[in-house]
């Protein structure tokens, strides 16, 4: 995996000055990780994170664009449905239940489960299943720390992940559009490889409700609907988990969802992408560029039909 620290690339390059400036002033009053915790999720400036970049240098979209353009069918299904209904959600106090095949299961406060972590600063591609396409800058730490910490037995072959169920807050989940409540799921290599994370905050802040606050999964070489967001339950499982998609569409959406532009979405071509931002589309990158990194996992395995 490439993962270095880039002393060629300025902080002031990678956040917009406004935000940037914003961010060293809170660095300056740092105490703990998160700086002014009463303020709302979304709200508050991180600090103290280890500026890092990895395997690209492509330039970031804007944080305008990352927060309005959002697929979280828990508030709608159009595009700006997030950003204009996401409000309501309360995310302090937050809670995540660590449970099944493992020796320590816990529920923990967020700030408790993420308190032993020094976060990172992780500039990721995200490809979604529609053919768009951005790079971001999550803040997080890598989900295997977590996951360690529960101590899961040699029984744990699967990783299942649950997002908060609230209609009264998330009205999406009104409707029956998918079942609710969200479920995802990883092999547990894939859970434990660096690249992936749980991310709690994006350019220098915590995250928007809108992206998956206050906690949310990345999986950068996977398609979008694979990083669940606003998780309240972890729990270690001796099979293949049901996940959302699947259960809704299993022509279309299979468990393992990695970006593969060699098989197409039965309504459209996954071959090309469009960066939102831009006009014009390039061509989708297998594994969303990840390969050297992680093509290892899927070794023999026909990835036409464990799609």
């Amino acid at each position: 995996m490439l993962l270095k620290r880039n002393p060629d690339v300025r902080a002031s390059e990678i956040t917009p000055e406004p935000w940037y400036l914003r961010r060293r002033e809170f660095m300056q009053l740092a105490g703990s990780a998160f700086a002014a915790a009463a303020m709302p999720f979304g709200q508050t400036p991180l600090s103290g994170f280890k500026p890092k970049v990895v395997t690209t240098d492509e330039a970031l979209n804007t944080f305008e664009q990352i927060t309005s353009y959002n697929n979280f069918y828990e508030f709608g299904l159009g595009k700006d449905d997030p950003q204009r209904y996401a409000g309501k959600l309360k995310t302090s106090p937050w809670k995540v239940k660590i449970d099944g095949l493992c020796a320590k299961p816990a529920d923990y406060l967020l700030e408790d489960l993420i308190k032993p972590f020094q976060l990172e600063e992780r500039i990721y591609r995200l490809r979604c299943v529609e053919a768009w396409s951005m790079v971001i800058p999550w803040l997080g730490i890598p989900l295997s720390s977590i996951l360690k910490r529960a101590e899961p037995t040699a029984k744990a072959t699967f990783v299942e992940f649950t997002t908060l169920l609230r209609p009264s807050e998330m009205m999406g989940q009104t409707e029956a559009s998918l079942n609710w409540p969200y479920v995802e799921g990883l092999r547990m290599d894939e859970a434990m490889h660096p690249l992936t994370i749980m991310a709690v905050g994006l350019y220098g802040k915590t995250l928007m409700n809108q992206n998956g606050a206050p906690i949310r999964l990345v999986v950068p070489w996977k398609y979008g609907f694979k990083s669940i967001k606003s998780v309240v339950r972890i729990r270690f499982v001796d099979k293949q988990p049901r996940t959302a998609w699947n259960d809704a569409n299993p022509t279309e959406y299979g468990f393992y969802s990695n970006v593969n532009p060699q098989v197409d979405h039965p309504r459209w071509t996954q071959a090309r992408e469009r960066r939102i931002g831009e006009l014009l589309r390039r061509p989708t990158l297998m594994f969303n560029g990840y390969g050297d990194q992680v093509a290892s996992l899927y070794s023999g395995m026909d990835l036409k039909r464990f799609y």
